[in-house]
C-alpha cells in the first residue's frame, strides 16, 4: 500500500529525510518513531502530498506521490499534528463540510458523518462550536475527518494527543480495528502506544532509519531483556558478590529500597535466560527471603534512547 523509494527533503542547507525507504503492507499498524526534528512529521506530509520531495519518490495505493497528488489524497486518511480544524464551525457542520469536500452528497453524506460522528464518541458535541471544545474532543474531530471516506491507508500524527486514558484506549481500539484491512502509519512520543497498537515500528534519526522492527523484536535488544529481577530481605553489596559467581551471570545489581529490609536485585546474563533455580537455592543457602521474583521483557524506552543517542553521537 506504501512504498518509499530513496525519499530526501531538504530544507535550505538542512536535510530533514535522507534518502529513507521502506514498505507498509494492507494490515500493517506501523508505528513511525523518533526524537524531534527526526524527520517523521517532514516524511508524512510527503506521503499525503502537503509537501514534495526533493528527490526519490512514495508510492501510495499504486500512485505516485511526484505524478498525481489529488489521486493519493483520495486514498488517505491524514490528522496532522496539531489537529488543524476550522473553530468557528461547529462540529456537525464541519464534517459535512469535509464529507462535500470528499464527494459524499445527500444521503451518503449524511451516512458517513453518522458513522464517524458514533466511531469517535461525538454525539454529545454535535451542535457544539470548535473553538470551545477541550482538546480532548478536538483530537476526535481530527480524527474523524481522517476516517470520513473510509480510505485505505490513514496517515496519523500523534493520534491519542491530549486524550485522557479512557479516550486513549478508545482510539487504540478503533486503530487496530481499522488496521485489520487498512494500512496505517502512526508517529507518537508514546513508547506504550507502539506496545499496544502497532505491529512494527520504524526508529528514525536525524532523517535516517536506524531500527525497523516488530516491538517485540525492538524489545530483545534492550539490556534487561531476559533478566531476572528479584525483592530479596538481604544485605544488597553481600549479595551482589554472592550472585555475580554463579555460572552464567553476567553482571548484577542491587538497589536498597527505601524504608525498606528489601532491597532490587537485577541479574543478567550475556544468555537468553538466566536458570532461577541456583539464583533460589543460593539465596536460601543465605537465609534472605525472596519476596517477588520477575523476568523482565525489555524497555523499548532503554532501546530508542540508546539508538538515538547512539546515531547522534556518530553523527
Amino acid at each position: 500500500m506504501i512504498e518509499v523509494r530513496k525519499l530526501v527533503k531538504d530544507f535550505g542547507p538542512i536535510r530533514a529525510v535522507d534518502g529513507i525507504c521502506f514498505k507498509v503492507g494492507k494490515g500493517e499498524i506501523l508505528g513511525f518513531l523518533g526524537p524531534n526534528g527526526a524527520g517523521k512529521s517532514t516524511t508524512m506530509k510527503i506521503l499525503t502530498c502537503f509537501l514534495p520531495p526533493t528527490s526519490g519518490t512514495a508510492i501510495v495505493g499504486e500512485v505516485d506521490v511526484r505524478k498525481d497528488s489529488l489521486a493519493v489524497r483520495r486514498k488517505v486518511g491524514y490528522l496532522p499534528e496539531g489537529t488543524p480544524l476550522y473553530s468557528d464551525m461547529d462540529v456537525l457542520g464541519f464534517l459535512r463540510f469535509v464529507a462535500e469536500v470528499r464527494g459524499f452528497r445527500g444521503e451518503e453524506a449524511a451516512a458517513a458523518v453518522d458513522r464517524v460522528m458514533a466511531s469517535c464518541r461525538l454525539e454529545r458535541v454535535r451542535h457544539q462550536s470548535i473553538d470551545t471544545l477541550s482538546k480532548g474532543f478536538r483530537q476526535r474531530v481530527g480524527f474523524a475527518q481522517a476516517i470520513l471516506h473510509d480510505p485505505p491507508v490513514l496517515i496519523l500524527d500523534e493520534p491519542t494527543d491530549g486524550l485522557d486514558p479512557n479516550q486513549k484506549h478508545e482510539v487504540r481500539d478503533l486503530i487496530k480495528s481499522m488496521g485489520k484491512e487498512k494500512c496505517i502509519i502512526l508517529s507518537t512520543h508514546i513508547l506504550e502506544e507502539v506496545e499496544a497498537v502497532c505491529t512494527r515500528a520504524i526508529i528514525i534519526d536525524r532523517g535516517r532509519i536506524v531500527a525497523d522492527e516488530t516491538p517485540e523484536g525492538l524489545r530483545r535488544r534492550s539490556r534487561q531483556h531476559g533478566a531476572l529481577q528479584l525483592l530479596v530481605e538481604a544485605d544488597g553489596a553481600a549479595m551482589e558478590n554472592e550472585l555475580a559467581e554463579l555460572d552464567g551471570v553476567e553482571k548484577v545489581t542491587c538497589e536498597a529500597l527505601d524504608d525498606s529490609k528489601l532491597c532490587r536485585v537485577r541479574i543478567y546474563s550475556s544468555a537468553d535466560s538466566i536458570p532461577l533455580q541456583p539464583v533460589l537455592d543460593r539465596l536460601a543457602g543465605k537465609k534472605c527471603p525472596v519476596r517477588e521474583v520477575t523476568l523482565l521483557k525489555g524497555s523499548l524506552d532503554e532501546v530508542f534512547r540508546s539508538i538515538t543517542r547512539k546515531e547522534g553521537a556518530a553523527a
